[in-house]
């Protein structure tokens, strides 16, 4: 019986590869010479426009997290062929090729930006559509929109935006580590949390980026997807199977932070290391596999005439030799040739018109920060090689400032970025935070007045944090090109704007920090904080240029 996912066997009849004739040589797959060439032409346009775009997937395929990226295109190719497979050849005359164009042209002005903004995901994502316009101006709209279900498979080959990928780290950390804690527990093991680190007393273990979930998050959601379309069977099924990888991954990622936890406890850290580490966790993706496969059988109980899973899912790979050689039939028409000609355009317009020249920023290295002012007297520290590796930054300034007279010292941190659209940007303080045992008490955006230091009024982040026994009050913003900015997502579409209007993508992550002293209040703290703003921003244009 047809099923939703299916387009094709919905609203056309099947072809009898039995039966019907097959012309031999290339009489057979009816080769049109002007159309291939302009298919050709189309393709190879494209490449210049989309060149940062094919470098960002390389280097994200080549870690953990999207290592399953080069297999993506592979699975929307078998279910685009598994499409034609079932689906007649193109009707002689196609009318509606044109609204193909429109998408392609619309694809490539979201690449031009992309480009010109040096935003890699831009780009990326403006691919996919592209492609998508591809197959509408090749099949024409009535035809084409129903083939769009392999092209949006292509999403999962894709790296999630920077901002998006640590607020989705830190999230998934989060509720890994508090759902880990809660296994460890079961097993009636003494253990606590703070932040993500888990205390078991003898015994510490950090909840680190890599334990997050991710690495098996977007493998699964992709075979998820593959696994709704190949599914036979009602369309509700369909969105359960969907809807239940991601959960589904994140339960089982915490029971694995859990086990690990259990054998830490019972036998060192020894056990955990390595290979070990690595083996559990592609147990766990197999696992969920296994998991999705089950949950099918018993949807398929659940339906008026239960499949065998073996009918239940429509795998097969006979006939797709002959599909492959239809490339060489698509006909020629004005509106592919149009497509060719502006992706080759814009592609040309792009290499070849002279680059817009930005006058170099003048700064001072933090290295020559006052290491004195009005009586603050400090001292630097250098950051871990991880977080240093985390941070990214061009060039960063953590300083601890101490008075005589003050309850306790302050610490300041500036991340300077030069470029933040060639895969650098700023982290929000949220990603080390918990990776630091810190746990927000309360995070909040707050007005600030600092029109004494030169910074007018302004709205910053403030947060109280605790980690056992420790407060500490914690102001920071986003300082960029005269401009300061609380909200992350807010300070990256002004970054985009101004790399458009200024030319400039250049930013900093400012942070202040003091503890809560014993027998001080939030109060207390805060006045100090204002007191060190008040004079310490004055120096630090020279640093972070206006």
């Amino acid at each position: 019986m047809p099923h939703p996912f299916n387009v094709w066997s919905n609203i056309l009849p099947m072809t009898n590869t039995a039966t019907d004739p097959k012309p031999s040589g290339l009489a057979g797959i009816g080769l049109s010479p002007a159309g291939l060439a302009a298919f050709v032409l189309l393709v190879a346009g494209s490449v210049p426009i989309f060149w940062i775009g094919f470098q960002s997937l390389a280097r994200a395929w080549s870690t953990a997290e999207y290592s399953h990226g080069p297999l993506i295109p592979l699975i929307s190719l078998y279910l685009f062929l598994r499409e034609l497979r079932r689906a007649p050849p193109a009707e002689a005359t196609v009318t509606d090729r044109w609204p193909g164009v429109i998408v392609v042209a619309l694809a490539l002005a979201l690449a031009l930006i992309g480009n010109l903004t040096r935003i890699a995901d831009i780009v990326t994502y403006a691919m996919i559509v592209w492609v998508g316009g591809v197959v509408l101006t090749v099949f024409g709209w009535r035809r084409g929109i129903t083939h769009q279900l392999p092209v949006i498979h292509l999403v999962f080959m894709l790296p999630l935006p920077q901002f998006l990928y640590w607020k989705l780290t830190i999230f998934l950390q989060g509720v890994s580590s508090e759902l880990g804690v809660w296994f460890v527990a079961l097993a009636g093991i003494p253990v606590y949390l703070e932040g993500n680190v888990i205390d078991l007393g003898v015994y510490k273990l950090q909840v680190a980026e890599a334990c997050s979930g991710l690495r098996y998050l977007f493998p699964i959601l992709s075979f998820s997807y593959l696994f709704a379309i190949l599914y036979r069977g009602p369309f509700w099924h369909k969105v359960v199977l969907l809807l239940t990888a991601a959960p589904l991954t994140v339960l089982m990622n915490s029971v694995r932070i859990g086990v690990i936890g259990i054998i830490v406890n019972s036998y060192g850290t020894a056990h955990v290391a390595g290979f070990t580490h690595f083996f559990e966790g592609w147990v766990i993706f197999l696992i969920c596999v296994a998991i999705l496969f089950l949950l099918a059988i018993v949807l398929q109980r659940l339906a008026p005439n239960p499949l065998p899973l073996a009918d239940a899912i429509d795998l097969d790979f006979e006939g797709f030799g002959g599909i492959l050689s239809r490339v060489l039939s698509i006909r020629f028409a004005p509106a592919l040739l149009a497509a060719a000609l502006v992706t080759g355009g814009v592609s040309a317009a792009w290499q070849f018109l002279p680059a817009p020249q930005v006058g170099e920023l003048q700064r001072d290295p933090f290295t020559v920060f006052p290491r004195e002012i009005d009586g603050w007297r400090s001292y630097t520290s250098q950051l871990d090689t991880e977080i240093e590796r985390v941070l990214a930054a061009d060039d960063y300034l953590n300083a601890f400032f101490e008075k005589p007279g003050e309850a306790a010292l302050v610490s300041l941190f500036v991340g300077y970025y030069l470029k933040q659209t060639d895969g650098a940007g700023i982290h929000s303080p949220e990603v080390c935070l918990p990776t630091g045992g810190w746990e927000v008490f309360t995070l909040e955006e707050v007005p600030l007045d600092l029109t004494e230091a030169g910074y007018g009024t302004f709205n910053a982040n403030r947060a109280v944090i605790q980690k056992g026994l420790s407060k500490q009050l914690v102001y920071y913003w986003f300082e960029g090109r005269g401009k300061r900015i609380a909200n992350d997502f807010e300070a990256k579409l002004s970054v985009l704007k101004d790399s458009l209007t200024m030319g400039r993508t250049d930013g900093a992550l400012v942070r202040y920090v003091t503890a809560i002293a014993p027998g001080e209040t939030e109060a207390d703290a805060e006045a100090r904080l204002m007191r060190f703003m008040q004079t310490s921003l004055r120096p630090l244009p020279r640093f972070v240029p206006f």
